[in-house]
């Protein structure tokens, strides 16, 4: 097997709006130095407990459960399609965060068919949803205490 290289001269230039690759020719393609979230932490106490609660009562799947430490696992969540993934752990000196509000909000298509059907499964909500000038909210607890926006524009 022969493989033929061709190179084809190339600079990088830093310019207002970030990085850009530019080719022979004067052609140039921008460069993302950040492509997306990868993740969120939920901070938890109780990782079994928040996992049957983000799993049987949000409907998360489980992407990765491992051990972390002798204390903790990490464990992973996919929400949907959604390419951002939920983590449920805590770093060691981080336990004064589990039951504050999550600086995240969830979004739905529907808040209050959300909200109905979560209260179903026996989720516990702040109050009722409300209409926004920017959309329908409203704030649910999960299994830690953590206060988390669920929200439909």
């Amino acid at each position: 097997m022969v493989f033929i290289t061709i190179a084809v001269p190339t600079a990088i230039r830093r310019g207002a709006d970030g990085l850009r690759l530019a080719r022979a020719g004067g052609a140039s393609t921008s460069v993302s130095m950040i492509k997306h979230i990868d993740f969120v932490t939920v901070p938890v106490v109780d990782q079994k407990r928040a996992l049957k609660f983000y799993t049987e009562k949000l409907g998360f799947s489980v992407f990765t459960d491992q051990p972390f430490d002798d204390r903790q696992h990490w464990i992973e969540l996919k929400i949907g399609g959604a390419q951002t993934k939920v983590v449920l752990f805590t770093h060691e000196g981080d336990e004064d965060r589990v039951g504050k509000f999550f600086n995240a909000t969830f979004a739905c298509d529907d808040v209050h068919r959300t909200y109905a059907a979560l209260r179903e499964k026996g989720v516990e909500f702040v109050g009722e949803p409300k209409q926004e000038p920017w959309g329908t909210m409203v704030i649910m607890k999960d299994s830690e205490g953590n206060q988390i926006l669920l929200s439909a524009k």
